[in-house]
């Protein structure tokens, strides 16, 4: 973590280091696994596992280094300047006095779906962005809450933490689909010379499905829990849980009532986003939580809750 004034979270931190550990132990048993079907294989199947691995080492290299950009484009925002947003710059300003933290590009998305996200590989390459939905349905209290929150994510490294924790499930699913066309159009290439033994291909897509699912219920409990974290350190750092926790209400709330369509086309961005461009309901929530980049409105506002109390009690 940089060196800012969020307040660290050591029962999260523990939480998140163990799913990161879980991860490394499924990574070094796909690796030394795959390393034993390529054994018995042809020396062209190691090199489809190693065209994997360099592909998606590329494909996280990219990501970290122009998330930024990719997320900036998809979300349509546009950076503004002091004088074309001097309220909003105003907040951002104070809150990274707040951290002691550099300040980050801001932008503003023109949209009616009330959101925010904050991406970059570090503090000094950071961008904070905002909608206008977001800017005109929140008072100036909770609109700090949410960049506090988000700035958290850059204070906290999670992009850094995501991508890396994302890779296994990047060179997992990348051995499915090249597996799967390797067997549909190459007939399923059996191991030496014996045409009676398992298709090799086959097996190796078996595996990085197996592995892909793993991987990608640890890393949705992961995004969870650095969720749970920048709430806890935004609303420590502004001293307003109760700010935060209205904005999460109203957020919610307002993301409610946006076309099903227009949620659709945001959904890329969700695991950036402030708070998941999706209509819940109690029944749904509770059924897909499980899949989930965020914890539950109710678990949120509950850990809010349980800071409020806190902070009361220390006065």
């Amino acid at each position: 973590m940089a060196r800012t004034r969020y307040a660290p979270d050591r029962g999260l931190t523990a939480r998140m280091t163990a799913t990161m550990f879980l991860l490394g132990l499924v990574f070094v048993a796909f690796i030394a696994l795959i390393i034993g079907i390529g054994a018995a294989t042809h020396a062209s199947d190691a090199v489809i596992v190693l065209f994997a691995l360099v592909l998606g080492g590329g494909f996280a290299i990219g990501s970290l280094f122009y998330s930024d950009k990719i997320a900036l484009s998809t979300a349509g925002a546009v950076e503004v300047t002091p004088q074309q947003a001097p309220q909003l710059h105003g907040i951002v300003d104070r809150v990274c006095a707040l951290a002691d933290m550099p300040k980050p590009r801001v932008a503003i998305a023109n949209s009616p779906m009330p959101n925010a996200f904050a991406t970059g590989r570090n503090a000094d390459k950071a961008v904070l962005c905002v909608t206008t939905g977001l800017i005109n349905m929140l008072e100036t209290e909770e609109l700090e809450g949410v960049i506090a929150h988000e700035l958290s994510h850059v204070a906290h490294k999670d992009v850094q933490v995501m991508t890396i924790a994302s890779f296994l499930a990047v060179v997992a699913a990348l051995l499915i689909r090249i597996s799967f066309y390797g067997e549909l159009f190459g007939g399923g290439r059996r191991s030496g010379n014996d045409q009676n033994s398992l298709p090799i291909l086959a097996i190796i897509m078996l595996v990085s499905i197996v592995v892909y699912a793993v991987s990608f219920l640890l890393i949705r409990l992961l995004s969870r829990y650095r969720e749970l974290a920048a709430d806890r350190s935004g609303a420590l750092l502004t001293g307003q849980p109760s700010a935060l926790k209205s904005a999460l209400i109203k957020v919610s709330q307002g993301i409610n009532k946006i076309p099903t369509k227009d949620l659709r086309t945001a959904e890329p961005l969700n695991a950036f986003f402030f708070a998941p461009a999706a209509h819940l309901n109690a029944k749904a929530a509770s059924l897909s939580t499980i899949f989930s980049t965020h914890p539950s409105l109710e678990r949120r506002l509950a850990e809010l809750d349980k800071i409020q109390r806190q902070l009361s009690q220390g006065q």
